[in-house]
């Protein structure tokens, strides 16, 4: 089937390279130039595991192409997936004036029946904009479909090859038909495909999110509570876990939530409640809870170390979460600006996101970075942790030791025993577990 996708991002690039693999002749639309020859040449502009692999191996065998030029990706297409961004407005909501342009410009150029596929995370109504706008410029057949994207950074690949669940929104069933016929080469173990009406699969993607997201601040609260009163959240997280109504996911507490979804999601679930006169108070709670949480080791270190003031510390991982280069509300980029605001120095180290989070963060002489995951602790006053990278899990803590100035250790994702670090003479402080002092 010819596939054309707009927006070459996270989403798109994912989608639009699985498309391919499966067989389907498939066009990717970026209005960034430098982007699509990047592409051209197999260069991959975001960092995500085995995505660069897909691209080449589909771009050589002549499936998958890159061009600015959308008219020629609408007019050629059966099919087309809109993958834009939908960045949150400065009120929460999402901004969806990249999802209209899109629309617009499918407007100007369809010349033959079309399914306009929203794969970008919508709002509620934003299938019924997209065809609004497309349908007060032309009287050609089309339909909108809703097919909310359900990928993790880190794992999208093979999220996208192994899906969970495909949810269909759709009005007509032919258009319904065409999208499962897409997603067949998926279903060889199940059939995962869900199809309903179109409100019900953008509520389906936010609702996901926001439940999610709820799990993670819950289990937050939880574990500050347990700080106070002397319980190990990792007990308690176990002895949750084994009850089948909560489940393992999403339990693990740390320094708060932060990417390109839940964020964004919360909050515009959150607005959308609010234009309906419908306050959603447990979704405000828990995007006050993440807020605070993303300090919570700064907190904890001046609990510890009092002024910070010409204090020097190292960072472990910058990306809100291990396998992206995705800094987008990472917890690192609210703490590393207070670190440097009570002037302190810092050096970091991230495996891939580095060059990202340069972009975010101040431009600082008192701010470094480092390709080598030990060169910041020489002489640094304490350690934080932020991301949970591999090669993190098992370091060489004789030579963390005789590096740092004062061994301490601020950890924001409990990768190590709190036991065992106080008998190698470390200050570990993680997060909803009891400081052991050090032996």
């Amino acid at each position: 089937m010819k596939i054309t996708v707009i927006g070459t991002g996270y989403v798109g690039l994912v989608t639009g390279a699985c498309l391919a693999d499966s067989g389907n002749d498939v066009i990717c639309v970026d209005v960034d130039p430098a982007k699509i020859e990047m592409l051209k040449k197999g260069e991959i502009p975001i960092y995500e595991d085995g995505l660069e692999k897909l691209v080449k191996l589909n771009a050589e065998a002549g499936r998958l192409h890159f061009t600015t030029d959308a008219a020629e990706g609408i007019k050629s297409a059966k099919v087309i997936f809109i993958a834009v961004g939908t960045p949150s407005s400065y009120d929460g909501s999402a901004d969806l004036k990249y999802v209209i342009q899109v629309s617009q410009t499918i407007a100007e150029h369809i010349n033959d029946y079309k399914v306009v596929i929203c794969k970008s995370t919508v709002p509620i109504g934003t299938c019924d904009k997209v065809r609004d706008t497309i349908a007060a410029q032309t009287d050609i057949e089309f339909d909108v479909v809703s097919n909310p994207e359900f990928l993790k950074e880190g794992s999208a690949v093979k999220d996208f090859q192994f899906p969970d669940r495909i949810i269909i929104g759709a009005a007509s069933e032919k258009a319904a038909d065409i999208v499962s016929d897409i997603y067949a080469p998926f279903q060889r173990r199940a059939n995962r495909i869900c199809v309903m009406d179109v409100r019900s699969a953008e509520m389906t993607k936010y609702a996901s999110n926001a439940m999610l997201a709820t799990k993670i601040s819950f289990m937050n609260e939880i574990a500050n509570l347990c700080e106070r009163v002397g319980a190990n959240i990792e007990n308690v997280r176990t002895g949750m876990s084994l009850d089948e109504r909560i489940g393992p996911h999403f339990i693990y507490p740390g320094v708060g939530y932060g990417g390109s979804c839940f964020p964004k999601d919360v909050r515009a679930l959150n607005k959308l409640g609010e234009v309906n006169a419908f306050p959603t108070k447990i979704l405000s709670a828990v995007n006050d809870v993440n807020e605070k949480q993303k300090l919570r080791l700064f907190e904890r270190a001046e609990e510890k170390m009092g002024d910070l003031k010409g204090k020097k510390f190292a960072v472990w991982g910058l990306a809100f979460k291990p396998r992206t280069d995705d800094v987008r509300e990472a917890p690192s980029l609210d703490t590393i600006p207070k670190l440097l605001e009570a002037g302190a120095s810092v050096i970091a180290n991230d495996p891939v996101a580095t060059e990202n989070a340069i972009k975010e963060l101040p431009d600082s002489a008192s701010l470094q970075f480092s390709e080598d995951m030990y060169a910041p602790l020489e002489d640094a006053d304490a350690l934080f942790i932020f991301t949970e990278w591999s090669q993190y899990r098992s370091p060489d803590f004789d030579r963390i030791k005789s590096l740092m100035n004062t061994p301490t250790i601020f950890d924001g994702r409990n990768l190590y025993d709190p036991e065992k670090m106080a008998e190698k003479g470390f200050d570990y402080i993680s997060i909803g577990r009891p400081t052991i002092p050090k032996k």
